[in-house]
């Protein structure tokens, strides 16, 4: 409990001389920052409910909204690198291997990228961490690349999602 109001008064002690000297906040972010976990809801199933599981993946992203844009192929360009999202580049973390597009990936962190198309995406996974968007992907550094069906949703979503979902084995 001492940790714990250590920690308040020293962010308290912190704010306050900012505040005297009058600085402004970074605007809020249009874009918020999300995580996706798999399994899903990890750490509230795993954690808070007590619940057996061991986690496998978490992907942080930034959640741009739709606003009544046409976004792919529009403000998402085909055929070009995305970052999946908006801000910083997406990143995934596997805590044991895995195995994408037939390939292993070991466990660790990466950077996700598409390649957007009308029918078909080409999905990412690259040795690159911790930059911004895509403007500095080097294709050098793709650990795997792997195709995947482009599939419109029936119900349309206002800020860009990302989930996990278990491929089944054979199909």
């Amino acid at each position: 409990m001492r940790k714990f109001v250590a920690c308040i008064a020293l962010a308290a002690g912190l704010s306050l001389p900012a505040m005297a000297q009058d600085k402004k906040l970074p605007p809020v972010d249009p874009s918020p920052m999300d995580m996706a976990y798999y399994p899903a809801m990890y750490p509230y199933v795993v954690k808070v409910k007590g619940e057996p599981g061991t986690l496998v993946a978490r992907v942080v992203y930034s959640r741009p909204q739709k606003k009544g844009r046409t976004i792919f192929g529009d403000l998402v360009e085909y055929n070009k690198v995305w970052r999946c999202g908006a801000n910083e580049a997406t990143e995934v973390e596997f805590f044991r291997p895995v195995t994408i597009g037939g390939k292993a990936i070991p466990k660790g962190r990466y950077t996700v990228y598409a390649i957007p198309g009308e029918s078909k995406w080409t999905m990412i996974i690259n040795k690159q961490t911790d930059i911004w968007g895509a403007y500095k992907y080097e294709q050098t550094m793709d650990v795997v690349r792997t195709e995947v069906t482009a599939d419109n949703n029936a119900d349309e979503t206002e800020a860009f999602t990302m989930a996990f979902e278990k491929r089944r084995r054979g199909g």
